[in-house]
């Protein structure tokens, strides 16, 4: 049974602003975990996130929906984890290297690559404005490409590393806690293992930087969980398209971020791109609110809700 909102849960958007804000914020956390390379923060940021959500399992008692769970199900949860390792990585390695803005794109063109991904996968038929947002779209690939000298590799594996992922869970019937643990039960031990070589081979950071960065490196767990949460409480308080709307200010928040914090460069050709990237995702914004009209009858109906991040 599900109820209707009658109103916009205010507490519901905070929630919302409390996920996307986080993950916004994310580019001015990894860097606190120098001089950890990316590799060795993607394994530590898995390996406690499998903790964490370890303990949270066990305290809903829901073991038994992995332990439920068909091998179909788990090699689609196999590659879920792979695309959301990946995903994690390049965000990572982004930072890492100051190329925040370019993650931003990514994360931008994600609602676009996911209408891309229906149509190829799921042979869905993308209406007029649909089309229209991924030409848009794709000239904004192809004038930032020709501003940088190359396509904008980073944000396109962002883009289709997290579209693929939300892709295959579709088709997991999991929660987001049971789903994300699946995941982690996949990834932990080869997270464990790569953790203990580089220790091994005087590269790893675990040891030797003090307690304040191996606390800083278990803290990748939470952080990864936290807006999770804020997510899946606002998910249940407000509309899906209240909660669409929000999810740009992720990537605002890290376009800023890299522009104003990290300095990095932004030649007008480039704002021009990002300019179409922005009119691209108004289009499809617009018609995704008139498609929920005129499909659905009332924005105010409750729907089920699975996170993708």
């Amino acid at each position: 049974m599900t109820a209707p909102f009658t109103h916009l849960d205010r507490r519901g958007v905070l929630l919302g602003v409390g996920a996307y804000v986080t993950w916004g914020l994310f580019p001015a956390f990894w860097p606190l975990l120098d001089p950890a390379a990316p590799i060795e923060v993607l394994a530590h940021r898995i390996l406690w996130t499998l903790v964490l959500m370890a303990v949270v399992l066990s305290l809903l008692h829901r073991w038994s929906d992995l332990r439920g769970l068909a091998l179909r199900h788990w090699l689609t949860v196999t590659a879920a984890a792979v695309c959301i390792a990946v995903n994690w990585g390049v965000f990572i390695y982004g930072v890492a290297i100051g190329h925040v803005v370019e993650i931003a794109l990514g994360y931008y063109m994600s609602p676009l690559v996911s209408v891309l991904l229906g149509v190829l996968v799921l042979r869905e038929r993308p209406r007029v404005l649909e089309w229209v947002a991924l030409g848009v779209a794709t000239s904004a690939v192809l004038i930032i490409s020709v501003s940088t000298g190359s396509p904008p590799w980073l944000g396109l594996a962002l883009a289709v590393s997290f579209g693929l992922y939300g892709l295959l869970k579709k088709s997991v019937p999991l929660s987001s806690a049971a789903g994300l643990t699946a995941e982690g039960v996949v990834l932990g031990p080869l997270a464990a293992v790569l953790i203990v070589v580089l220790q091994i081979g005087g590269t790893g950071t675990l040891v030797n930087h003090g307690a304040w960065h191996i606390v800083l490196l278990m803290a990748a767990g939470p952080v990864t969980a936290l807006p999770l949460v804020l997510y899946g409480a606002a998910a249940r308080r407000i509309p899906l398209t209240t909660l669409g709307t929000l999810m740009y200010l992720t990537p605002t928040l890290q376009f800023l971020w890299g522009v104003l914090v990290v300095g990095e460069a932004m030649p007008a050709v480039r704002w021009a791109g990002f300019a179409l990237v922005w009119l691209a995702l108004v289009i499809l914004t617009v018609d995704l609110v008139r498609a929920a009209r005129a499909g659905r009858g009332r924005l105010t109906e409750r729907q089920p809700v699975r996170s993708t991040t």
